[in-house]
This record gives structure tokens, C-alpha cells and sequence, in this order.
């Protein structure tokens, strides 16, 4: 992992998860649930509400009780958007869509893997050649206890255009940052000034032993080469609140960390 000096500092341990601590309000109507493992976001307008992203599987109670939190109904989600189809972020995505028809929506180079028909997540191999490293073996305990191997497709998961963003709550733009997966994509929200980065730049992570903007380890991605080329393509993102797929809410000038965390 490449080194850089934008707030970067030793991870410290976390109080027992509870929902009222873990949910924020980083701008007016955002919340952010910064998860066990990996997080999800919450946009309000009104009684509906986005979803971007959706946990583990075993985190659907966390999901529903972050939702009912900020005074919403589960059944009132516009739509669910995911960033790419990693089941520590598509979780609860298969729950919504059957339990309330919610819509399921991707970038189409994601479309297969919400479906099952693909699959990008990180090997066994890469994972057991390191699981001897105590970060790694706490993760991959997670992993198995929080539902990371269950089958978990999407029969009914769409693929967003332009105009439907526009009309869910946020009103959300895409920005395609492939590398992690090859349909990997943030999401922009201008009006709060925030965007939700997935796993594209995190600020945290179980295995690593910074906090700050980083590149989750190389063994998480499809493509790194590719993955630092999708760094670009956040340099020129305005918003300055990064809600990340890993690690805590974040005021980041993305034009000036991008480049370090290239090197």
C-alpha cells in the first residue's frame, strides 16, 4: 500500500456495534452506517429513502434497525443502488427485493454479478496464503460469521440509466470506477456535497492498520492496475465528504490525496 500524508493514523478498536452510535448524519438527510465490517448509506427525501449498498447477509437486522432510526419504514426504499456485487455490500439486497419488490439497481458491467451468473470476490487461495497474519485471520473469522459465503444473488436486480438516479431521492450520479470489480461505481451526491466511494477508495479497513484514504490491499481486486486507474476518475469529483465502503465518513480534497495514494 502505497504511503501518503493525508490523514493517515493508527486504527484504533471500536466500542460494541449499536445502531445509535453507528449511524451519522454527515449532511442534511445523509446517513451513514458505518457498519461491523462494511457500511451503508441512507439519502431521505421526504418518507422515501435510497439505500446505497446493504452489508453482509447477518447485518439485515442492522440494515432494517439503521432504517427505522432515522424515522423511515423499510417497505418506503425508492430504490436500492449498489456500488459493485461483493456480498459484504449486497447482503441485505436480495431481502429488500423479495420482501418489498425494492429495485435492485447496478452499472451494467455489474449487472451479471448481482445476477450470480459472474463472480469477482477474492479467492480462498489469496486469502489462506495470509491467513496466518492475526489481521486477516479476524476478518475471515468475520467473514464467516456474518454470512460472507452464502449464495446470495439478485433474480430481480436491474440496471439504473441517467434519468432514474435523477429521480430517486439524492438524485445519485454515477461515476464508473471499474478495477475493484468490473462494474465497480460511485456514486456523486452533489446537493449534500458527498459521495459514496464503495470500495473504489476506503478509509478504513479490517486488515489494515491505518485510517485515513487508502486502496483497500491489491488481493481485493479484479484488476489493480485497473483499480489505481479509477483513482482519475475520482480526482476530478468535486464533493468533498467521502462515505466509503470501508471506514469512517471523511472530508477528503480527493484532487490532492489522489495523487498520493497513486505512488
Amino acid at each position: 500500500m502505497a504511503s501518503h500524508p493525508f490523514s493517515v493514523r493508527p486504527v484504533r478498536r471500536h466500542a460494541p456495534w449499536s445502531t445509535p452510535g453507528a449511524v451519522t448524519e454527515p449532511a442534511p438527510g445523509v446517513f451513514f452506517v458505518e457498519g461491523p465490517a462494511s457500511n451503508w448509506i441512507i439519502i431521505r427525501e421526504g418518507k422515501r429513502f435510497t439505500l446505497i449498498d446493504g452489508g453482509y447477509p447477518r447485518d439485515l437486522p442492522r440494515v432494517l434497525d439503521s432504517i427505522r432510526h432515522v424515522g423511515l419504514r423499510p417497505g418506503q426504499a425508492a430504490a436500492m443502488l449498489i456500488t459493485h456485487g461483493h456480498v459484504d455490500h449486497t447482503g441485505s439486497a436480495a431481502w429488500f427485493s423479495g420482501e418489498y419488490g425494492t429495485p435492485v439497481l447496478s452499472s451494467p458491467g455489474e449487472h451479471r454479478h448481482l445476477l450470480g451468473e459472474e463472480k469477482f470476490q477474492v479467492g480462498p487461495g489469496r486469502i489462506l496464503v495470509r491467513a496466518w497474519r492475526p489481521r486477516v485471520f479476524a476478518w475471515l473469522v468475520h467473514v464467516l460469521q456474518a454470512g460472507g459465503l452464502q449464495h446470495n444473488s439478485i433474480p430481480a436486480a436491474g440496471i439504473w440509466d441517467e434519468a432514474r438516479l435523477a429521480g430517486l431521492p439524492g438524485a445519485p450520479v454515477a461515476v464508473p470506477t471499474p478495477g475493484h470489480t468490473p462494474g465497480h461505481t460511485v456514486y456523486r451526491l452533489p446537493a449534500a456535497g458527498a459521495v459514496a466511494t464503495g470500495d473504489a477508495l476506503v478509509t478504513g479497513h479490517a486488515i489494515s492498520p491505518i485510517g485515513g484514504p487508502q486502496m483497500l490491499h491489491p488481493m481485493y481486486h479484479h484488476d489493480v492496475a485497473e483499480a489505481f486507474g479509477a483513482l482519475q476518475s475520482l480526482a476530478s469529483v468535486p464533493e468533498r465528504l467521502v462515505l466509503p465502503g470501508h471506514g469512517p465518513a471523511m472530508t477528503v480534497d480527493l484532487a490532492a490525496a489522489v495523487p498520493a495514494l497513486g505512488r
